[in-house]
């Protein structure tokens, strides 16, 4: 009976059975989605969404308003990544320093970005900050995802480093290396292997949160989305290729950091 069970389980979290699952789920998505619409009586119009990705016009190629939604949709994240990731770091550093103001300021940081909504952070940066620093609404959109995004990453970028040996600090200062070069030599090559798993979530959501900025009209992908539907009445259509526009983005990270985790844990 043991034995039984057990090839049961291997079976259960083999490759084919996740596979099999996914199908198996994204079919049961679908069959409701198809139904739902039946019910509704919709007329599907799927025949209509490639001219909003890109048309052909004497010879000449012109790219609809998903298209470019999407380009800005994957600058507005890059951007917010880097911007994630230098105040991760900064703000892990300021952290683990010895100076009671850089502690203090990062805490106030963090307390004030991650225990208000995303949404008011937006409002507030859009109408009172932007004007102030006079930057338009696209580096409005940027900067407020990438300190939201941030104060998650901070966590994670310390808990890494907190994670490397005492020992290891240790025999960098027996050698001679400054602390800039600890960290950069011995410190953070052990530490972002154990960082990249859960950064990896912060970026997916990064990713996804993007949609937000919608609200101060940057016309990424679900700007146009809505524009869209606006136009056409088309929301099932628009809607479904927008939510797989984001999900081939998120994949995609997942599929890349995987790789990139792999190859760092390689031994040299």
């Amino acid at each position: 009976m043991s034995s039984a069970l057990k090839s049961a389980n291997r079976l259960w979290q083999s490759p084919t059975s996740g596979v099999l699952q996914y199908a198996l789920v994204m079919g049961g998505l679908i069959w409701l989605t198809i139904e739902g619409a039946a019910g509704m009586g919709y007329n599907w119009q799927w025949y209509q969404i490639p001219r909003y990705f890109y048309r052909v016009i004497d010879e000449e190629l012109i790219w609809g308003p998903l298209a470019t939604g999407l380009v800005i949709t994957i600058e507005i994240s890059l951007y917010s990544m880097l911007l994630t990731l230098a105040l991760g770091l900064l703000t892990a550093l300021l952290r683990m320093s010895n100076s009671l103001s850089g502690q203090v300021l990062a805490r106030v940081y963090l307390e004030t970005i991650r225990n208000t909504p995303m949404l008011v952070q937006i409002y507030v940066f859009y109408f009172v900050i932007a004007p102030v620093l006079g930057i338009d609404r696209f580096w409005t959109g940027v900067l407020c995802l990438g300190l939201f995004e941030g104060s998650f990453a901070s966590e994670i970028i310390r808990a890494g480093i907190n994670s490397v040996p005492r020992g290891q600090w240790e025999a960098a200062s027996s050698v001679g290396l400054s602390r800039f070069a600890s960290y950069r030599y011995v410190v953070l090559p052990q530490a972002i292997p154990l960082m990249l798993p859960p950064m990896t979530g912060v970026l997916i959501n990064l990713i996804k949160h993007s949609a937000i900025v919608s609200v101060i009209a940057v016309f990424e992908l679900t700007t146009e989305g809505r524009n869209i539907i606006a136009d056409t009445y088309m929301a099932f259509e628009v809607w479904l290729t927008v939510a797989g526009i984001y999900l081939v983005l998120t994949v995609s990270l997942s599929i890349f950091v995987g790789y990139l985790e792999r190859r760092l844990r390689q031994p040299t």
